[in-house]
């Protein structure tokens, strides 16, 4: 099926780390032109020097998602680029603090991944969707998680600003659907990755004195499918929500998570 995301502009927050190259390469293949947002520019230089982003029209371009000012920077660079913006897609976040509790996390903690998952996310949309309104045309995605759908012991900070996400996202999506405007979450669970063979993986075979591929296949059994999500599967959610194919989709939860946060 053609998605029809040929020559479409595509801004992509946080793209060279976790689940971002594997969305970026997703698009190029679509034949997208693709503005890279972030604050590590060399990891977004490196990434750019991929095979599979050969030929790509890219524009990179540094920006602090946490930072309002930095995000109009951004829209008003790409308008002069690209003369309008179809589709956002919000990666960019951070993990915040892991295995304390409501009353041990600090405020500074709670403070700090709010601001990069919830108010990074709010700043991008408030910047760039009213040139979506004044076209007529535009998509928006926000890369949340299952523990802002469930809610995780350990990780409130994380889970607090996650679903805050689902509420900017959805009532975003009421107020421009008037103008054709989609706006929709992807909701990740567990994906194969770093942080999942060095910090997951790990904690699990020291708990059940089990092996690597043990671990994994122990972790695998609270999903329906029985398998991990990998960023290919989050990446192709991306794609399929910045289609029109998905025209008559806008405020909804999208798990990608082998079946764990709806079942």
């Amino acid at each position: 099926m053609d998605l029809q995301l040929r020559n479409k502009v595509v801004v992509v927050t946080g793209p060279a780390k976790g689940m971002g190259p594997a969305i970026v390469r997703a698009f190029a293949a679509e034949g997208a032109k693709l503005v890279l947002a972030g604050r590590d520019m060399a990891a977004i230089e490196g990434l750019v020097q991929d095979p599979a982003l050969s030929g790509a029209d890219i524009l990179m371009i540094r920006c602090d998602v946490t930072d309002a000012a930095d995000a109009d920077a951004l829209a008003n660079a790409t308008m002069a680029r690209f003369g309008c913006i179809d589709v956002l897609i919000n990666v960019a976040g951070g993990t915040g603090p892991v295995g304390g509790t409501t009353w041990t996390t600090t405020n500074e903690e709670f403070e700090e991944i709010v601001d990069v998952n919830l108010t990074g996310c709010f700043n991008m949309m408030r910047a760039i969707m009213p040139s979506m309104i004044e076209r007529r045309y535009g998509k928006v995605v926000n890369v949340g998680g299952t523990f802002g759908m469930r809610g995780r012991a350990g990780r409130m900070a994380y889970s607090a600003s996650k679903w805050g996400l689902r509420g900017v996202t959805k009532s975003a999506a009421l107020e421009a659907g008037r103008y054709n405007i989609n706006v929709n979450y992807v909701a990740p669970g567990m994906v194969d990755g770093e942080r999942f063979r060095t910090k997951v993986v790990p904690d699990v075979m020291r708990k059940l004195s089990i092996g690597e591929e043990e671990a994994v296949v122990h972790h695998a059994q609270d999903y329906a499918l029985q398998r991990i999500s990998n960023d290919s599967d989050v990446a192709h959610a991306c794609l399929f929500l910045s289609s029109d194919v998905s025209r008559q989709i806008t405020g909804v939860d999208l798990p990608v998570d082998g079946g764990w946060a709806m079942l």
